[in-house]
């Protein structure tokens, strides 16, 4: 007899991976400059396949434009939007708080305080392909973490409730450090200020090699431990009774995860609500199974950012961080899925 049921999500993982090519594609063909869509094909087709040779030599200036440009940024936003989702997902089975997001243990004020001590210092350097910013930030995510879990660990087990208090304390140190650090730089506060915003303004090919590898290892590790965050879902204790190794586990998945972040804010910024949202939309979709949950949150995380890019790039003359443009669309849908929600339960 044949599986239907997995005939069905066969055709939902190729719907996925088509949509998710033609967003990246439409987002790379639309900008100012005046390129048709059949000069966008002909310039990846013979970069990617080597095809059509002579024709996209004659595109001149156009080549550079789409394959240096749009191509690695739009790329970068669907890569930095899926792992955003997918570690939004991890921390809200691990944490069993559907408000957890991937900075509550203050990834993002740690790369915040990072970015702006590379920006104060304005070195000149280049380390493991990024520079004095993005690496700062990388270093500050991880360092940022690392504190979080040990002063939160009592024993062998740091408890959910104690990570979650001193992640809020350690963003709200740092965000007060790096504000004070703003008020004594006034000339440097522009740039800090616009880093905290999240932006892929001027990211190119460097920033997806040294995003990709983190990103890809990454999530293979996580989908690894899908079943695990299903019976850590239901509980510690009923997690234990499975055979599970819940506290190893955890702190595999907070290093793992620690690092896909740290890669992708040192190199975008801090990027609210696509890791809040996305999980929440597919587990509504499909439900809370991780092996389903886990991809095709990657999936609708990479879409939407790689959407708004487009719209924060495009809908001004002067390009606006794509933060604000996600805080904009995600919190008025965030408040209309929690709205459903409450009416759904007291119906």
């Amino acid at each position: 007899m044949r599986n239907t049921h997995n005939d069905g999500w066969g055709a939902v993982w190729l719907l996925a991976i088509c949509g998710s090519a033609a967003v990246i594609l439409f987002c790379t063909f639309f900008g100012a400059a005046d390129i048709t869509i059949k000069d966008t094909l002909l310039i990846l087709g013979n970069k990617i396949c080597g095809l059509w040779e002579e024709e996209a030599a004659g595109l001149g200036a156009k080549n550079t434009i789409i394959w240096n440009l749009r191509f690695p940024r739009s790329l970068l936003a669907f890569l930095t939007g899926g792992s955003l989702a997918v570690c939004g997902g991890v921390y809200q089975a691990i944490f069993k708080n559907p408000m957890a997001d991937p900075f509550v243990l203050g990834i993002s004020s740690g790369a915040a305080f990072g970015a702006t001590a590379g920006i104060l210092l304005n070195l000149s350097a280049t380390v493991l392909g990024m520079n004095t910013t993005s690496a700062f930030a990388f270093a500050g995510a991880l360092l940022s973490i690392f504190f979080v879990y040990h002063i939160a660990k009592v024993g062998k087990q740091a408890n959910t409730t104690s990570l979650l208090l001193c992640g809020i304390a350690v963003n709200q140190l740092l965000t007060a450090v790096i504000s004070f650090a703003m008020l004594l730089s006034a000339n440097e506060m522009r740039k800090i200020y616009f880093w905290t915003l999240g932006s892929f303004s001027a990211r190119g090919w460097s920033h997806v090699w040294t995003v990709l590898p983190y990103v890809v290892i990454g999530l293979l590790v996580i989908y690894i431990f899908a079943r695990e965050l299903d019976m850590i879902v239901l509980g510690d204790e009923t997690a234990v009774r499975f055979g599970v190794n819940v506290e190893k586990n955890k702190r595999i998945l907070f290093i793992v995860t620690s690092l896909i972040m740290a890669a992708c804010v040192s190199v975008s910024g801090i990027i609210g609500f696509v890791g809040l949202v996305s999980p929440h939309i597919i587990r509504l979709i499909c439900g809370p199974v991780h092996r389903k949950l886990l991809p095709l949150s990657f999936v609708l995380g990479g879409v939407v950012l790689c959407v708004c890019d487009t719209i924060a790039r495009s809908v001004m003359t002067a390009e606006i961080p794509v933060g604000i443009v996600t805080a904009m669309l995600g919190a008025p849908f965030f408040i209309y899925l929690l709205r459903a929600k409450n009416t759904e339960v007291a119906g």
